[in-house]
């Protein structure tokens, strides 16, 4: 097991990725789990998924565009484990699907609220524990829609590649504390985030991804790799975990 007795926090965590990740990392032997999201009924149902796995796993309600909200969660991972050894800045949001001239200002702020604004909230809130420990390991969830261009969509890509700046930023910035910042950027793979589109929109976002699509279990491993000790000479990395879809 590649993350025994290590302390990580997930927002998020109610999603298909958060839930899929707290099921990995509990596998994986993490000591203690902090699961965050929004929805309460959703937290407890992602709580229970890894109940009996041997992980002292604590929730917390919050929105991450919220910076209290986000110091609350990490500072319920210091004080119930003493230290915080990975954070995951997993929540996010997708926006209305309009070309850019139909999107509203409120549409662009939800999204970078949440999608931009949350992970910074994540990040600064994280090297709060993290510099005085001197190490530690944050992984923001970006998306090769950060790195690649989809209509009507343009919020939740800007966002991203948003994150993603941010990521090598701040792994710059923190080496010498020892803290390594990477982000994962997944392809697309069926998920409550994608619930409102059709099965004709699914086929067409399958059509650019040589593999198909995946799902929240394929993502995974990629986290784990980051968290692990073994990728402790990797920080400021992008890793695209997308069936091929940013080689075409």
């Amino acid at each position: 097991m590649r993350l025994t007795g290590k302390t990580a926090v997930i927002t998020g965590a109610a999603g298909d990725l958060g839930r899929a990740l707290a099921q990995r990392f509990a596998a994986e032997g993490v000591a203690g789990l902090v699961l965050s999201d929004r929805d309460p009924a959703a937290l407890d149902a992602a709580a229970d998924a890894v109940e009996g796995a041997g992980t002292k796993v604590s929730t917390l309600v919050a929105d991450v565009s919220d910076r209290a909200a986000v110091d609350a969660v990490v500072d319920l991972a210091a004080e119930t484990h003493g230290r915080l050894d990975v954070m995951i800045n997993n929540a996010g949001v997708l926006g209305p699907t309009a070309r850019i001239h139909r999107q509203t200002a409120t549409n662009w702020r939800r999204v970078l609220d949440v999608n931009f604004f949350g992970a910074l909230h994540g990040v600064e809130s994280a090297l709060r524990v993290m510099r005085p420990q001197r190490g530690g390991v944050i992984i923001n969830t970006a998306s090769i829609a950060g790195l690649t261009s989809w209509a009507f969509a343009a919020p939740y890509g800007v966002s991203k590649a948003a994150v993603i700046q941010l990521t090598k930023v701040a792994a710059v910035e923190y080496a010498e504390d020892k803290v390594r910042v990477n982000c994962v950027c997944p392809g697309v793979f069926p998920s409550a985030i994608h619930a409102e589109n059709g099965a004709e929109a699914m086929a067409l976002m399958a059509q650019r991804h040589p593999l198909g699509l995946g799902n929240a279990l394929d993502v995974t491993g990629a986290f784990v790799y980051l968290a692990a000790d073994e990728s402790r000479w990797t920080t400021g990395a992008v890793l695209t975990v997308d069936g091929g879809c940013t080689a075409l």
